[in-house]
């Protein structure tokens, strides 16, 4: 079968490699596509737990190819998604009922074969049948999950306000599940004009098209959307410093800050502990999931995480190295999705 392999950071080839069988308790999908986001790009350059040889790939959609002995609850032909974190069960964390903090915590695609290949095999607890849903709607699977994670972390309170920085796919659907959840008003920023559009089709009460070369007079005019009083929850869903060190000056009293978005493992922001001590901020950051994924697959049936007009870019297998370059510098590009 045909798969990108990494055989290091930003050394990879599309090339046949053998093709995998499902042990006990196994399943093997054929892949009909997978999302590229944010993370491919710094598994790309080697960060974020990435293991070589590397075949990456972590938001599948395919269909049950095989089974391995005693799966019984998934059968061949059937549309399924796959949860690609799992944790050891052994170290203290996952003990405490936390493993998504795990030790050994393993990610099919960053230390594990994923998706961007013609099949994989996952361990059958972590294939979850979408039957029913649409492709594009199913594809987005995993970042809703990451979405239905971060929404636990925050527990927005009934009746907030709430400011995200980033419409990026993942960034629109966290905005959906924040209002879902009780946010009373979420704003949506970002500096692109159709992602911006898009996230009020999708349900944001309010856009801001943030200037990149004013980051300053951006924030000061979220900051007047809200009579200077700021949001009670702020969030980072891009991954840039920059956008990271804007989130405490807007954030209200008493009010909590997310770093949500991922940034590289070497960048650095400054705050003052001064003024989260005196104003009782909070920050807490939300990192991908673990539990998610039936949270995240109810949300897409019930349509209360809706994905219409967010992929924008298909590619081959073949042009995967395409797909990195649109999904990093294409301001068309939305949602940029791989078709073995």
């Amino acid at each position: 079968m045909r798969a990108v392999v990494y055989d290091a950071p930003r050394r990879f080839s599309v090339r046949e490699v053998p093709t995998p069988e499902p042990g006990a308790g196994e399943v093997r999908v054929r892949v009909l596509q997978t999302g590229l986001c944010g993370t491919d790009l710094h598994l790309h350059d080697g960060q974020f737990m990435a293991v070589y040889p590397m075949v990456p790939g972590h938001e599948v959609l395919g269909v049950v190819d095989a089974v391995g002995d005693g799966v019984a609850d998934l059968v061949v032909g059937e549309r399924v998604v796959v949860n690609p974190n799992a944790s050891c069960g052994r170290c203290g964390y996952c003990r405490e009922g936390r493993p998504l903090l795990c030790d050994d915590l393993t990610g099919v695609g960053s230390s594990l074969p994923g998706g961007f290949a013609e099949l994989l095999v996952a361990p059958a607890v972590q294939v979850f049948s979408v039957e029913g849903l649409d492709d594009d709607t199913a594809v987005f699977t995993e970042p809703t999950s990451c979405a239905a994670h971060a929404v636990d972390v925050i527990a927005p309170r009934h009746g907030s306000t709430a400011l995200v920085i980033g419409a990026g796919p993942t960034g629109i659907l966290l905005a959906q599940l924040l209002r879902a959840a009780g946010a009373a008003s979420v704003t949506v920023a970002a500096p692109t004009a159709f992602k911006l559009e898009l996230a009020a089709a999708l349900g944001a009460d309010r856009t801001h098209l943030m200037d990149r070369g004013d980051l300053a007079g951006s924030v000061r005019a979220l900051s007047d959307l809200t009579g200077g009083e700021g949001y009670d929850l702020t969030v980072d869903a891009t991954g840039a410093v920059a956008v990271a060190e804007v989130l405490l000056p807007l954030t209200r009293n008493g009010g909590t800050a997310v770093f949500y978005g991922v940034t590289d493992e070497a960048d650095r922001v400054s705050i003052s502990p001064y003024d989260v001590f005196r104003r009782e901020l909070t920050i807490k950051g939300s990192f991908a999931e673990i539990s998610s994924f039936p949270a995240a697959i109810a949300a897409l049936r019930a349509g209360r995480a809706r994905t219409d007009g967010l992929v924008t870019h298909r590619f081959d297998l073949a042009d995967y190295g395409l797909a990195l370059e649109a999904l990093r510098s294409d301001r068309t590009a939305h949602k940029v999705v791989v078709v073995p």
